[in-house]
């Protein structure tokens, strides 16, 4: 089977085992999903071969054996994070992906976002000494969900959530938007945040009960100065996803669902030159990526000082890219047109 998917040759698809972005699986053109027709079909073409059938399950398992040669102990040092009643364990998998055991520690329930890597959840399962009740996926993605089925073996009892809208393996309580899911002490309410798949959800775990602000899993939304790419989304459709997780309070932990902090601040830095914020939290990941250390968690509050695709409000970031608002415009409108310039000049970025 790892044969055969190196024996798959398509026109300029390039997969790379090792890629710190996923646009490099299907080799998207750079600017394509706002760029001509033409390229705008041929990057979703390229994408449709991932997501959609056989070709993307092959190729996250070629993923996931390469990482565990790669990176036996994980790509990044792991570091628990203990609150009373409440631990969560980010568990770093593939090349860049996050997935978290979230523990009630009074009843050892558990629930995993995002199993990526079916043995690093489970070892982390058995060394932690926990139950595990559930499975919150983002979306469809194989890096965000092809640990689902060996999970469910080993753990009979273990109910998968996520949306309806995507196609996640092994899923067994759709959610709509809004609803709440309790495990243990534990209360996740999932917010339906399409743009990234139509089905994306982000989960937030209710603080209260420990003294302390919500939580943030946002799987491929919003990463530590960045966010994901809308494939399956307009920008209009993803501003509103962003808007909504701002809404949430700026003491929000955000839990991402990759490491790619390094990458989006140096790219934010090159929009914006003066931006203090900015180049402290560049200093600090340069610092924390050389140590193999993880830069997650961020907090809502400091991801609007330096994040550029929550700063489409910013008259700075609007005239480093040399954008203004036409007369009549609508705001949001405007903010989107700003968002998807953004996400131009990162994806060229990222081509070079």
């Amino acid at each position: 089977m790892h044969g055969g998917i190196s024996c798959l040759r398509f026109p300029r698809l390039i997969l790379f085992p090792d890629s710190p972005d996923h646009s490099k699986l299907w080799h998207v053109p750079p600017g394509a999903w706002g760029g001509t027709a033409s390229a705008r079909v041929s990057a979703f073409a390229r994408y449709s071969l991932y997501a959609r059938t056989r070709l993307g399950y092959l190729f996250y398992q070629r993923q996931v054996k390469k990482a565990r040669e790669r990176y036996p102990h994980g790509h990044s040092v792991p570091q628990p994070y203990c609150f009373p009643g409440l631990k969560i364990l980010p568990i770093p998998v593939l090349s860049n992906n996050y997935s978290y055991l979230v523990i009630d520690t009074g009843s050892s329930q558990a629930a995993v976002i995002d199993p990526s890597d079916p043995l690093a959840v489970q070892a982390a399962i058995e060394e932690e000494g926990v139950m595990l009740e559930a499975i919150f996926c983002t979306h469809k993605h194989w890096d965000h969900s092809g640990g689902n089925w060996e999970l469910c073996q080993k753990h009979s009892s273990c109910r998968v959530y996520g949306s309806a809208l995507d196609a996640i393996p092994q899923l067994t309580h759709p959610l709509a938007d809004r609803e709440k899911v309790s495990v243990g002490c534990l209360t996740f309410e999932a917010l339906a945040t399409p743009g990234h798949t139509v089905g994306h959800m982000v989960y937030v775990l209710d603080g209260g009960p420990f003294g302390s602000p919500p939580r943030l899993f946002s799987g491929d939304l919003l990463f530590l100065a960045g966010c994901g790419r809308p494939f399956e989304g307009s920008p209009e459709t993803m501003l509103a996803s962003l808007d909504l997780a701002m809404s949430l309070g700026e003491d929000t932990l955000l839990w991402p669902g990759h490491e790619y902090a390094l990458e989006c601040l140096t790219f934010a830095s090159l929009l914006e030159l003066d931006n203090s914020a900015l180049e402290q939290k560049l200093q600090w990941a340069v610092q924390q990526r050389q140590e193999k250390r993880s830069t997650c968690p961020s907090t809502l509050g400091e991801e609007q000082t330096y994040n550029p695709f929550l700063r489409t409000h910013r008259p700075e970031l609007q005239e480093a890219l040399g954008l203004w608002q036409a007369r009549g415009e609508d705001p949001d409108a405007f903010r989107a047109r700003v968002l998807k310039e953004v996400r131009r000049r990162k994806d060229l970025y990222q081509a070079t």
